[in-house]
């Protein structure tokens, strides 16, 4: 017989040693906290191509997934766009859940136990975050690294949105950026014969033969296993390895640990690409008519393993002007500028000309709420767009040849002329991810859609982001296939031609 998970307890007597003040904070927070989980788990139940659902079938009342062994599970309808946790129960066979571990591990679908106690952590941990921010809304930050310490609640879509396992309560509160901490970044000294390095590495971090790794202190203790030398305080960012320098770059960090869905570390291939890349992408940003910069890498280091590697790379905060704001895409929700429709179809109009346009000419960026940023005006408007982290676009040297556009040399992942490999990149991180995180449910993306789309220039990619589904990553379906490498997706409803009704799908 299951047993509820024990994240929460575990959760709750670490925090009571360490930070007693903050337990009623906690235990207030968990119901909003699981909800939020399950309201993530409710979406992709709802549209990801799980094969222990045998049917779906929209209600008057709501969706009913029918499982393949008979069993029915019962639920509100289900907005694919939507980030207000607005599931707060659902039924299997008559019996109600509001935990969402739970009912995955009453599920009992290939590898449920494993993902039932990632979604309790995420839930916890969740909770945790919340119950440490501010009462009140803050005065808009001044420092790049403010705006990304404000996003509490992790990713929009995925139930593992928090988790983060291998953290104790007291590290994640020394480094978890929503908690606001400083982080002290060491070194390891490593033979520069051994290394994989790309860029200028600067002077400072390096001794004589030897080069000096930047490592992450979490990583050193329960990666590495090995001590370092003091480097610099910093600031943690929203993807928790990436660090702000007081006054200087942003450094990536190797951090082998399973946030969301992958292991986190740096691989030599990325390495070697990173100098390429970078001067690539320089060229390319000049080709948008000044709507769009792109960070540059102005180092990065390999030590024969991607659990001891570095980036270094320029802050986007260099690309404002005077009194402009640099403002991640995934911090706008902790603004009031979305819940105006004029600003989101303007800004939803600056982002889908920069991204279509790069698509057109063989570029496809994941252009998700921690890789995109807009520069915004004193006033909040929208003017140009800072994009970070090449690691994971899609180049097409078919389409840069088309457009006179001389490819990159490089080889491998990054490399592809496969039209849907292309439109996932860019639809499923840009439309399905950043936008409509940041409008917040599908009648709004679909209005912000319709106003952006009228004044954009024709093409084929505009009408297949009009006419197609929507494709996003199927986050729930790769938890749950765990010999399946890669990404694996779904599609949405398209929000441009979204239809409400009873259907069986």
């Amino acid at each position: 017989m299951y047993r509820p998970p024990t994240a929460e307890a575990e959760v709750a007597e670490e925090l009571a040693a360490v930070r007693p003040d903050l337990v009623p904070r906690y235990t207030a927070a968990l119901p909003g906290a699981r909800a939020a989980v399950l309201t993530r788990l409710w979406r992709a139940l709802a549209h990801e191509p799980l094969p222990w659902i045998s049917r779906r079938v929209t209600e008057a009342g709501g969706l009913v997934l029918w499982l393949a062994d008979g069993r029915g599970l019962r639920g509100p309808h289900a907005d694919p766009y939507a980030t207000d946790a607005y599931v707060t129960a659902v039924h299997l066979d008559g019996a109600l859940y509001d935990d969402p571990a739970r009912l995955v591990a009453d599920l009992a679908v290939p590898h449920a136990a494993v993902f039932a106690a990632e979604l309790g952590h995420s839930a916890a941990s969740l909770a945790l975050s919340r119950a440490g921010r501010p009462d009140q809304p803050e005065e808009w930050p001044r420092l790049d690294w403010e705006w990304e310490q404000r996003v509490v609640d992790g990713h929009p879509f995925h139930p593992n949105c928090r988790s983060r396992p291998g953290f104790s309560v007291a590290e994640q509160f020394a480094y978890g950026p929503e908690h606001r901490p400083v982080v002290e970044l060491g070194t390891v000294p490593v033979p520069a014969r051994e290394c994989l390095v790309a860029g200028a590495w600067p002077d400072e971090l390096r001794d004589g033969e030897r080069l000096l790794v930047p490592v992450h202190p979490w990583q050193a203790a329960h990666v590495l296993k090995r001590p370092y030398d003091a480097w610099s305080p910093a600031h943690p960012l929203m993807s928790l390895r990436t660090l702000a320098l007081p006054g200087g770059p942003h450094v990536k960090t190797a951090l082998s640990a399973r946030l969301t869905s992958s292991v986190r570390d740096i691989s030599a291939y990325s390495v070697g690409a990173s100098a390429t890349l970078s001067a690539f992408a320089e060229d390319l940003a000049a080709r948008t008519d000044g709507l769009l910069h792109v960070t540059r890498t102005l180092g990065a280091v390999s030590a024969d393993s991607p659990d001891l590697a570095a980036v270094l790379r320029e802050s986007p905060g260099l690309y404002a002007c005077g009194d402009e704001q640099v403002v991640p895409v995934a911090a706008l929700a902790g603004t009031s500028l979305p819940h105006s429709p004029a600003w989101l179809a303007g800004f939803t109009s600056l982002a889908l000309r920069v991204g279509l346009r790069l698509l057109e000419l063989g570029v496809a960026l994941e252009a998700h709420g921690q890789n995109l940023l807009v520069v915004l005006s004193p006033d909040g408007t929208p003017r140009r767009l800072v994009y970070r982290d090449l690691a994971d676009i899609r180049i097409s040297p078919a389409r840069l040849t088309r457009h006179g556009i001389n490819p990159p040399g490089l080889t491998g992942r990054l490399i592809t002329d496969d039209e849907t490999t292309l439109r996932r990149k860019l639809f499923g991180s840009l439309v399905a991810g950043a936008l409509a995180a940041t409008a917040g449910s599908g009648p709004a993306l679909g209005t912000a859609l319709e106003a952006a789309v009228r004044d954009l220039p024709p093409g084929p990619e505009l009408t297949a982001l009009r006419e197609g589904p929507l494709p996003t990553k199927a986050l729930t379906l790769m938890r749950l296939s765990p010999t399946t490498p890669g990404d694996q997706w779904t599609t949405l409803p398209n929000p441009l031609v979204l239809e409400h009704g009873t259907r069986d799908q």
